[in-house]
C-alpha cells in the first residue's frame, strides 16, 4: 500500500513537520486544527495601536538549532527569508521573520489543512479511522497522527490507546500568563531581554527583533509560580501587574503604556519525556509533540519528523492476520 491517507490532528510545528515529511514520502496527510491558521506555541498577535501597528510574538520568543536535520530545514527557511538570527538571545538563537509564525505559514501553504476544525473524537471501523469534529466527521484514514499539547491529547488518547494515555499523563504542562505592552517611547534599558527577575520569567523587546517594525513593544512572560497563583485573574489585571513589574525592572516606574493586553497559556511549557514519538503499528495511531521530547521548537519539529518516518516505514508493510484482528 502506498500513498496512504493520514489524519494529522494539530497544525503547530510538530503536526506541520510530520505532514511535510509524510507528503515527501508520497502520502496524503490531511491536517485538522481548531485555529484559523498555524500557530501553536509560536503564535503571534497583530494589534493596531495609536502609535502604529504591532505584531507580538506571544508564545515562543526564539528557537535554537542543534540537530543537523533541523539545521537543514532552518537553512531553507533562511533562503526564503522566513527566519533570521537574533544575536541578542544568543549565538544559536533564531526568530521567524517578520513574525514567529512565518515558517509555519510557509509549511502550511503546501499542505491540506482543515482550519476551524476542533477534533472531539476518533473512531475506528474495519481498519479505518474517522475524525469527528464539532461540525461533522471525515474519513476514511489509514492512520492518525496526534500532534497536540499533552493535555489536549488526553481525551483522544484515553479512548484509543491506554499505554499512550499513561505516558501522556506523565508530562504535565505548566501554565503561563503573557503580557503584550506597547509604549510611545523606548524604555530606559538598553537590553532587549530581561530574564528571571521576580514575577517576570522572561521579557523581550519585541520591536528589536529582526524584521519587526512599529513602536516600542514588549512581550512579558510571567513565572510559573506567579502564573499558577493568578491563573484565574482577569486579563486586564494581569496586563497591568506585569506592566508594573516590567517598568520596575527597567526603572521606568510611572510610565504610561499605549496598549496593554494579556493572554493566558494554560498549556505553555512541557517537561519532556525524552521520547521522540509514539507509534502503535497495530491500530496505526501515532503521537508527536515537544512534550514527548523536550520543551523546544526544535524538539517539536524532530518529533513530527520522527513520527512521519515511523509511519512511512510501517504503512507499506502488509498486516499479518493477527494484526488485522487486533486492528478491528
Amino acid at each position: 500500500m502506498s500513498g496512504v491517507k493520514i489524519a494529522v490532528i494539530g497544525a503547530g510545528m510538530a503536526g506541520l513537520a510530520c505532514a511535510e515529511a509524510l507528503t515527501a514520502q508520497g502520502h496524503r496527510p490531511i491536517l485538522f486544527d481548531k485555529g484559523r491558521g498555524p500557530a501553536g506555541r509560536m503564535a503571534t498577535r497583530r494589534l493596531k495601536t495609536p502609535a502604529g501597528e504591532v505584531v507580538f510574538d506571544m508564545g515562543a520568543q526564539y528557537f535554537t538549532v542543534r540537530n543537523p536535520d533541523f539545521a537543514e530545514a532552518v537553512s531553507r527557511w533562511l533562503e526564503l527569508g522566513l527566519v533570521a538570527p537574533w544575536p541578542d538571545a544568543g549565538p544559536q538563537a533564531w526568530v521567524g521573520a517578520p513574525s514567529m509564525t512565518a515558517p509555519l505559514k510557509a509549511m502550511a501553504a503546501g499542505l491540506e489543512v482543515e482550519w476551524n476544525s476542533f477534533v472531539m473524537g476518533l473512531s475506528r471501523h474495519e481498519g479505518q479511522w474517522r475524525v469527528h469534529t464539532k461540525t461533522g466527521e471525515a474519513g476514511d484514514f489509514d492512520a492518525v497522527a496526534i500532534a497536540l499539547p499533552a493535555e489536549q491529547a488526553t481525551p483522544l488518547l484515553a479512548l484509543t490507546d491506554p499505554s499512550f494515555h499513561r505516558r501522556n499523563l506523565l508530562s504535565p504542562t505548566s501554565p503561563c500568563w503573557t503580557a503584550m505592552l506597547t509604549f510611545s517611547e523606548p524604555l530606559s534599558t538598553s537590553s532587549s531581554i530581561l530574564r528571571q527577575r521576580g514575577c517576570v520569567q522572561w521579557a523581550a523587546r519585541n520591536s528589536a527583533k529582526p524584521g519587526r517594525v512599529g513602536p516600542e513593544a514588549w512581550t512579558v512572560h510571567a513565572s510559573h509560580d506567579w502564573s499558577l497563583a493568578h491563573l484565574e485573574q482577569s486579563a486586564e489585571w494581569v496586563a497591568d501587574a506585569l506592566c508594573d513589574a516590567l517598568l520596575t525592572l527597567t526603572e521606568d516606574e510611572g510610565r504610561d503604556y499605549v496598549t496593554a493586553s494579556a493572554h493566558r497559556w494554560r498549556f505553555a511549557l512541557s517537561t519532556g519525556l525524552g521520547l521522540d514519538s509514539l507509534w502503535n503499528r497495530q491500530i496505526r495511531l501515532g503521537v508527536c509533540g515537544d512534550w514527548l521530547l523536550a520543551p523546544r521548537v526544535e524538539s517539536a519539529w524532530l518529533s513530527g519528523v520522527s513520527l512521519a518516518r515511523r509511519i512511512g516505514a510501517d504503512v507499506n508493510e502488509p498486516k499479518s492476520q493477527a494484526e488485522t484482528i487486533l486492528a478491528n
